[in-house]
């Protein structure tokens, strides 16, 4: 099938937030670390705020904020695939066959091999759950972003987002259980990490469906997408926001203790992205997707849902722990390293011409 060619389009531009979201990230790591070193007692006080081990505040702020992101998904376009089915198998299988796996021995070979002698081993451990959960959870808001800066097909983006968080609800629990059992000593419960899941990405989905299908009945789709998306999208960043201080207050003493580690993390999971990236644009030219599609299959794999790692992180670990530190560099390097893999697909757009 060959590619329309496209009337060549402006230069396209993050919006303020996303584009300086590393900065954001790092302003979050010295506010929450100074509170937590200067003001223990509240660090104590509001770690006593849970229940079952899970922080209310944190737990609270997690939900609210996924509930923007599941609003922009639209199952229904999943309907219209069948003629166009190589993208989306192509995302599926580096999304599930490959990138958990690749993640594994990535994280394992860098903390147990290559900077064993820099990382204490209790904490090599944590960061590779950490890096782990990354691997598990493909992206799902920001694709969207980097779909539109790549003029892409932002319509087979929202598609392959959908049918990736329908995955994520049935994978992610076993895979994450024997991942995690196979590279570290933590005896990781399947339900925990079901019930997670559930919590995370079942109920914000399901009420944004809900909420999907009221409001388009009653206001028409221009109205929900111009209307009430645009009105409540700065929640989820937000609260990304406020979700980072509350684990750097919790994080502070790694953070000065441990201030190289940072830099550890962030290498491991740099090398993954590209190697994820360079897999999926591989399949995209042997399979000959047409560039529109071919932009999100190499992108979805390349980014993380970095919210879903973090709430997982915070449910099995702790906000003191290794792996939310380690999904929160995930967190950090994403911005700078998809625009940078943006670049590589425009500069190639050519290649895609089928």
């Amino acid at each position: 099938m060959k590619e329309k060619h496209m009337p060549e389009e402006e230069e396209r531009e993050l919006d303020f937030f996303s584009k300086y979201l590393s900065v954001w990230v790092a302003v979050c790591i010295l506010v929450g670390t100074a509170i937590g070193y200067l003001f223990p007692g509240f660090a104590d006080a509001l770690g006593g705020i849970e229940i079952a081990n899970v922080s209310i505040p944190v737990a609270f702020v997690l939900l609210v904020m996924m509930y923007p992101i599941m609003l922009k998904i639209n199952f229904e376009e999943i309907l219209n695939v069948e003629a166009n089915l190589k993208p989306l198998l192509l995302t599926l299988i580096v999304n599930w066959a490959i990138k958990p796996f690749t993640m594994a021995f990535v994280a394992w070979l860098f903390m147990r091999m290559i900077f064993e002698a820099l990382i204490p081993a209790d904490l090599q451990a944590q960061y590779i759950a950490g890096m782990i959960l990354l691997g598990l959870a493909p992206c799902t808001a920001m694709v969207l972003v980097w779909t539109y800066l790549a003029r892409a097909n932002i319509n087979y983006a929202l598609i392959q987002v959908s049918v990736n968080d329908l995955i994520i609800l049935v994978l992610f629990a076993p895979l994450g259980k024997f991942l995690l059992g196979v590279t570290t000593d933590f005896p990781v419960p399947l339900m925990t990490i079901f019930f997670s899941v559930l919590f995370y990405v079942a109920i914000p989905l399901g009420l944004a469906v809900l909420t999907r299908q009221v409001v388009i009945r009653k206001k028409g789709i221009t109205w929900f997408e111009d209307r009430l998306i645009r009105k409540i999208q700065w929640v989820t960043p937000a609260g990304l926001l406020i979700t980072l201080i509350l684990i750097f207050i919790f994080q502070g003493d790694n953070i000065i203790n441990y201030p190289l580690h940072i830099l550890l993390i962030a290498i491991p999971l740099v090398l993954q992205t590209y190697l994820i990236f360079g897999i999926g644009y591989a399949g995209a030219k042997y399979l000959k997707i047409p560039y529109r599609e071919a932009a999100p299959s190499t992108f979805i794999g390349a980014s993380n849902f970095f919210e879903l790692a973090v709430a997982v992180a915070l449910i099995l670990f702790g906000m003191e722990s290794g792996a939310a530190l380690a999904t929160v560099v995930g967190v950090l390097v994403e911005v700078p390293v998809m625009l940078s893999l943006v670049k590589i697909m425009e500069k190639n757009r050519e290649k895609f011409r089928f």
